[in-house]
This record gives C-alpha cells, sequence and structure tokens, in this order.
C-alpha cells in the first residue's frame, strides 16, 4: 500500500510563516560578541506601491528598413513600461491606433510610419484625448550600429535632460511634456528596476530635436554615449490624437520630397550652365577673326633677304628608284657597281 500523504494543520490566522529579516540596531547591539551571527533575507529594495500606470505602444506600419525595425526594438528595450504590437497595414486610416491602444490597454503611443520605402515619420500620440505630434526622423543610428562604449542596466530608470529652449517657447513646452510622460519609466513599475545610471537627452539644435542616450558613470559622473541616436524634425502638433485641429505647424520644415525636388533642380542647373559653356565657345570658334591694322613701324626693323641667281634645268633629273626596304636598295646599288667594274675590266 502506498502511504498515505500527511495533511499539513491549519494555522490559525495571524500565525503564518514570514522570512526572517535582519536584526534591529538595538538588538544587534545587546547581542554577544561571540554569538554566530544569524543569516536573514533582506527586505525589497522598493517599498512603494506602483501608481503611475502609464503604458506606451510601440509599432509600425507596413514598408519599414531594417534600420527602423532595430530603433523600434531599441526603444523596447530601454523603455520597460512599453508593449509591442503586429504591424499596421497602410491602407487603415491612423485614428484607428486609438481603437489598438484601448485594446493594449495603453495610454501614450509611438507610431513609426514608413512611406515610399525611404521616408520615416513618428508620431507622439497621448491617446485618447490628444494632443499628438508628427515628426520626421533623420540620421537613425541604432545600438548594433553604433558599438559604443557605453552600457546601463536593462530596465533601469532614465533620468531626461532638456534644452533651455524648451521652456521659452510654447509648442516646445508642450512637447517636453509629451516626451516625459513618454520617455520617462514609471516609479515602482514590475518590469524596471530601481537605478539610474542612464540620461535621456533632447537638445534643440538647427531647429531640430537631437535624442541621445548617455551612461552616467558612478566614479566621476562623467557621460559616456550608448545609443541609439536620431533628429526629430517637428512637422505638426494636433489637437487630437492621431488628426483634430492644427495648433502647431514648424514654417522650418522641408518635406523630402521638396528636398530631393531641389537637389535635383540644382544638378540640372549645372549641366545645362556647362552646356551653355560649350556652345559660347563653339559661337567664338566660328565667328570671323577681326583684322588688326598693320602698324608702320613694323617695317623698321625688317632686313632685306639676298637675292640668288635663279639656275634653269634643262636636262631632266634621273628619277631614284622608291625602295622602301633598306636592304633591298643595298643589294641595287651592288649589282650596279658590279656592272661598272665588268665594263671597266673588259674595256
Amino acid at each position: 500500500m502506498a502511504a498515505g500523504k500527511r495533511k499539513r494543520e491549519a494555522l490559525p490566522p495571524g500565525k503564518g510563516k514570514r522570512a526572517r529579516t535582519g536584526p534591529s540596531a538595538a538588538e544587534a547591539e545587546a547581542a554577544p560578541a561571540g554569538a554566530p551571527q544569524e543569516y536573514s533575507i533582506p527586505p525589497p529594495v522598493s517599498q512603494g506601491k506602483w501608481k503611475n500606470k502609464e503604458r506606451v505602444l510601440i509599432f509600425s506600419s507596413r514598408g519599414i528598413n531594417f534600420r527602423t525595425r532595430h530603433l523600434m526594438q531599441d526603444l523596447r528595450t530601454l523603455m520597460p513600461h512599453s508593449k509591442a504590437d503586429t504591424k499596421m497595414d497602410r491602407k487603415d486610416q491612423l485614428f484607428v491606433i486609438n481603437e489598438v491602444c484601448e485594446m493594449k490597454n495603453c495610454n501614450k503611443c509611438i507610431f513609426f510610419e514608413a512611406k515610399k520605402k525611404q521616408d520615416l515619420y513618428m508620431w507622439l500620440s497621448n491617446t485618447p484625448q490628444g494632443p499628438s505630434a508628427k515628426f520626421l526622423v533623420q540620421n537613425v543610428h541604432t545600438l548594433a550600429e553604433l558599438k559604443m562604449t557605453g552600457n546601463c542596466l536593462r530596465g533601469s530608470r532614465p533620468l531626461l535632460s532638456f534644452d533651455p529652449i524648451f521652456d521659452k517657447e510654447p509648442h516646445y513646452a508642450l512637447l517636453k511634456e509629451l516626451f516625459i510622460q513618454i520617455f520617462s519609466t514609471p516609479q515602482y513599475h514590475p518590469k524596471s528596476q530601481p537605478f539610474v545610471d542612464h540620461v535621456f537627452t533632447f537638445t534643440i539644435t538647427d531647429e531640430r530635436i537631437w535624442f541621445r542616450n548617455y551612461q552616467i558613470i558612478e566614479e566621476d559622473a562623467s557621460l559616456v554615449e550608448i545609443g541609439p541616436r536620431f533628429v526629430l524634425n517637428l512637422i505638426k502638433i494636433f489637437q487630437g490624437s492621431f488628426g483634430g485641429p492644427t495648433l502647431y505647424e514648424n514654417p522650418h520644415y522641408q518635406s523630402p520630397n521638396m528636398h530631393r525636388r531641389l537637389i535635383r533642380l540644382s544638378v540640372a542647373a549645372k549641366f545645362r550652365e556647362k552646356q551653355h559653356v560649350k556652345e559660347v565657345q563653339k559661337e567664338k570658334k566660328k565667328a570671323s577673326k577681326v583684322l588688326v591694322k598693320e602698324d608702320p613701324t613694323e617695317v623698321v626693323f625688317e632686313t632685306p633677304a639676298e637675292e640668288k641667281p635663279v639656275e634653269i634645268q634643262l636636262v631632266k633629273p634621273e628619277s631614284k628608284p622608291i625602295v622602301k626596304d633598306k636592304k633591298k636598295l643595298r643589294k641595287i646599288q651592288r649589282k650596279k657597281q658590279k656592272k661598272l667594274f665588268r665594263t671597266e675590266a673588259s674595256a
């Protein structure tokens, strides 16, 4: 017979097993010096409660290239409060993203939109009320591509550093609040680590926002870049989520199509200029040369040449045999000499 299992006796309420905690300061002083120390389980590092339930949905449309896919994966690893989703079809309208965020229980969204397989746009949105901002992403460099010396703990919370210009302009102040709510990891998040060892910097230069990620070295608080890095060129800020009335439109923005068109026009202008120069040179060569009037003083230094007597030849000169080969010419000369010797000998 199999031995029956013993049932555990039910403990009265309030008397469950608890992990031993470390001794207090008073107990440590009262304990004798020679007594063996008991090892205890340390208390958890974060004693607080997770209150900020921010969740960010990071996904893209179809047609993105490998660089965009790697950038999207890098942002997911750097943001433990992010969620992923499948690629969205191009035919779907952008307001469908609000429903996707609601199903995924996310209140923020980073959406990468690819066009013409060469232009990349980024949407940052607070779903479903708004506001939202649309950027053109330029100069993308991923973590695998950069190979920087910096490193940070996976899931650690970052510091956010902003340029002073963010506090001067109203549209930049709105973007600053949007960046804080999206990129900052909530405190006591289950997937986050209670350490701060890297910093996200948002710098405004040349009417663009430059994103960088640096490691904070503990010894001297110096910064070493980790990656990724990219540049955001603001296009518009909308009141709603992925649409609605336009709050701000960047006057310095130039679309990629217009930029490529200007490059083509500049190349065509250079070609036309070269063709025009060639035509002008041809016309100069064809044009009649201007005759310069004779200078009477040029005759002063001319010396007349000596006149040679004219000789008239009455006898036709002997025609010389045209021989291209030198060896044949020598043979002919030798034959003539032999004939002369024979005639002299016979005489």
